[in-house]
């Protein structure tokens, strides 16, 4: 096993070239990052959606055991899930987002260990999905399509847990706890809610 890198990433451009082959990051992004309908690039989008909700730039990183924080300190999961899916299915199933959320440890990005047991750390969660059932009309950059349901740490850590501690919420539980979804522009201060709510 190598060394760590222990330097936080610079933001990159797109425009870095690589050696040894005629290409750029963009072109990497192009090919690794183009289908926002697939499950991990959904993810990756959701948490820039809330990111940006939030007010807050930086760079995602890797192993942190929640996806957001901000800088008092709130510390927010972020789960996705689409109607749409990159894979043909039978045009009569609307898919139903469900999630299992599994505790997990903590990361110590200056020890490089793991740290505590296994718990859920988030503050709040946001459960994001793309409403938009139609392939023909997807659009994962426009917000619009988009719907976000806050549920507080408290509430979600209240739902009875299966094996190894996971949790599975689906839409309908997710509801329950956090009632209504909201659009992206009521986005952050339904999260600043629930967190002074608790």
């Amino acid at each position: 096993m190598g060394e760590q890198l222990t330097a936080e990433p610079a933001p990159l451009t797109g425009q870095e070239r690589f050696v040894g082959i005629d290409a750029t990051v963009a072109d990497f992004w192009r090919f690794a990052m183009s289908d926002l309908r697939t499950n991990t690039q959904r993810g990756y989008l959701a948490e820039y959606l809330v990111r940006r909700a939030l007010g807050l730039g930086g760079i995602r990183r890797e192993w942190d055991a929640w996806d957001v924080e901000t800088g008092d300190g709130l510390r927010i999961e972020v789960k996705s899930s689409g109607r749409v899916q990159p894979w043909r299915s039978s045009p009569r199933s609307t898919r139903q987002p469900s999630w299992e959320l599994k505790p997990t440890p903590a990361w110590d990005h200056e020890t490089g260990a793991y740290v505590g047991g296994r718990r859920f750390h988030a503050d709040v969660y946001v459960f994001a999905v793309h409403t938009n059932a139609d392939p023909t009309t997807y659009d994962a950059l426009d917000v619009n399509q988009w719907e976000f349901t806050i549920v507080s740490g408290e509430g979600l850590r209240s739902f009875p847990s299966g094996a190894k501690g996971r949790i599975r919420m689906t839409m309908r539980r997710v509801r329950e706890a956090g009632g209504d979804p909201v659009p992206f522009p009521e986005l952050a201060a339904r999260i600043r809610q629930v967190a002074r709510l608790g």
